[in-house]
């Protein structure tokens, strides 16, 4: 089943794209469309009621324009920026940690596994 998607940019609310997705990306996530890469930030669904029950009409995601770094990896069924064995990692695909946020890891003189 696939459902209405509205691209909206965070900050602004103005609207990017319009398209039909099958699986809709949770926050925290990347979204490739047309070329272009997305970090979903929020998502905020859309009901409708039919027949005296809500139905999903349509879902926004709040995203924010932003190539997927090249250290970003899969850790604990979500996406990390950095290596997410160092204590000071942030664990976060927004933030790689509080002592280098700008990267890499491996120049960090900090860096510690946790």
């Amino acid at each position: 089943m696939t459902t209405a998607v509205e691209l909206r940019q965070a900050g602004s609310e103005r609207v990017l794209h319009r398209l039909m997705l099958e699986e809709i990306p949770q926050p925290g996530r990347w979204l490739d469309v047309e070329g272009l890469s997305y970090l979903v930030l929020q998502r905020r669904h859309r009901y409708r009621l039919r027949s005296g029950r809500y139905q999903l009409s349509g879902v926004a995601l709040l995203v924010k324009a932003q190539k997927q770094p090249a250290d970003a990896r899969w850790w604990n069924e979500r996406w990390v920026i950095g290596d997410p064995s160092c204590r000071f990692n942030a664990r976060s695909p927004l933030l790689r940690c509080a002592v280098l946020p700008e990267g890499p890891c491996e120049r960090c003189s900090h860096y510690s596994l946790s």
